[in-house]
């Protein structure tokens, strides 16, 4: 069959690789065309749009580059209808996808949403369009199955399919040599996006320059070195910061803390069971717009899914060096609080086998 996926950011692209592998289990003859990055790729297929050129952050940039993203949206159309997929699978990046779910569905194509928008967080008006334009919706967080209910919509909860990633990781003996680690880690995870960055790094390391660590800092797959680097030298730390690519999971399963932005890295900084500050800032603007949008106490996914502060969130004006290191000192003294939380949140997420339960999921919804 014909498979046609659209991911729009880093998260999304793991997520959508762990779903094609799986789908090729049950169908070999899969045939992939899709909008993702390396990870998706590296599975096979034919990758339309890589996601570094439509990954835009908040409302002033978007708006910014609206033409832009519209033409992409227009090249999205064209493409799916000369590729004529058996399913269109959208991963979660919902200013675009729900644009392209709007159009697909009353076209005739079969419309799974996989890894749903977070409705539940603002604009919540768009659950209906949810309903409306898919054929079948895939949430992966605990709460979210009984929020469509409440709004007269079935769902499928899969189990979140970070589960499944980081159950198969293995470690690799050799990175502390490799990159002549020699004491505690503090691991720093500033995002995917290069807005968020150059905002959220600078204080990162301004608040950790003295602190007796490595300093090991995950490169993201969509960023060059020479952004890191620019920043790590404005902030006079040349050679104190260790840079490592696309090997996130090994720093987490080794770090003793860490400073990670909001998104899909607070989860798997939680489920590597590393205490963490989460670390946000956004444009004046698009942060002012988002305040009065958003109806939420909070905005990691570790203190969503728990419903109470699990881990310490530092945004906008508050994420300053000096809070920082406050809210490290608060870290080392409820250390252990943290990990028992952090073991409560796991089993709330259930068991895993998400990507595979997804696939099957959406297998049927094709046949049916």
């Amino acid at each position: 069959m014909k498979y046609y996926l659209i991911a729009g950011e880093a998260s999304g692209d793991l997520h959508g690789s762990n779903l094609m592998k799986q789908l090729q289990v049950f169908d070999p003859a899969a045939d992939f065309r899709f909008w993702g990055g390396d990870k998706m790729l590296a599975v096979g297929g034919t990758m339309v749009e890589h996601y570094r050129n439509t990954a835009f952050m908040g409302f002033l940039e978007v708006i910014k580059n609206l033409s832009t993203i519209l033409n992409f949206i227009k090249k999205c159309k064209k493409d799916i209808a000369e590729y004529a997929p058996d399913v269109l699978i959208l991963i979660d990046y919902p200013g675009f996808n729900l644009r392209i779910a709007k159009w697909a569905k009353p076209a005739g194509f079969k419309v799974v949403y996989y890894i749903v928008p977070q409705v539940w967080a603002w604009h919540k008006s768009r659950v209906h369009d949810l309903g409306k334009f898919t054929d079948q919706l895939l949430v992966i967080l605990p709460f979210e199955k009984a929020f469509f209910k409440e709004n007269g919509y079935e769902t499928i909860y899969t189990g979140h399919p970070l589960l499944d990633e980081i159950l198969v990781f293995k470690s690799n003996p050799d990175f502390e040599s490799k990159y002549h680690i020699t004491k505690e880690i503090i691991a720093l995870l500033p995002g995917s996006r290069m807005q968020e960055i150059k905002l959220i790094l600078p204080i990162m390391l301004r608040a950790i320059e003295n602190k007796d660590y490595d300093i090991v800092l995950a490169g993201a797959p969509s960023i060059p070195d020479d952004i890191y680097l620019q920043i790590i030298e404005k902030e006079q730390l040349t050679g104190k910061v260790i840079l490592v690519r696309n090997e996130t999971y090994e720093i987490l399963s080794r770090a003793s803390c860490a400073l990670v932005g909001s998104g899909t890295a607070t989860l798997e900084t939680a489920l590597f069971r590393v205490p963490q500050i989460v670390c946000y800032k956004g444009g004046k603007i698009s942060y002012m717009i988002a305040k009065k949008l958003v109806d939420l106490k909070y905005i990691s996914l570790v203190n969503l899914i728990a419903g109470k502060e699990v881990v310490k969130e530092l945004i906008q004006n508050d994420l300053t060096p000096e809070n920082i290191n406050l809210a490290l000192d608060d870290l080392n003294k409820n250390r252990q609080k943290v990990l028992n939380d952090y073991n409560q949140l796991i089993l709330d997420l259930g068991k895993e086998g998400a990507s595979r339960h997804a696939a099957e999921s959406i297998l049927q919804t094709v046949h049916s």
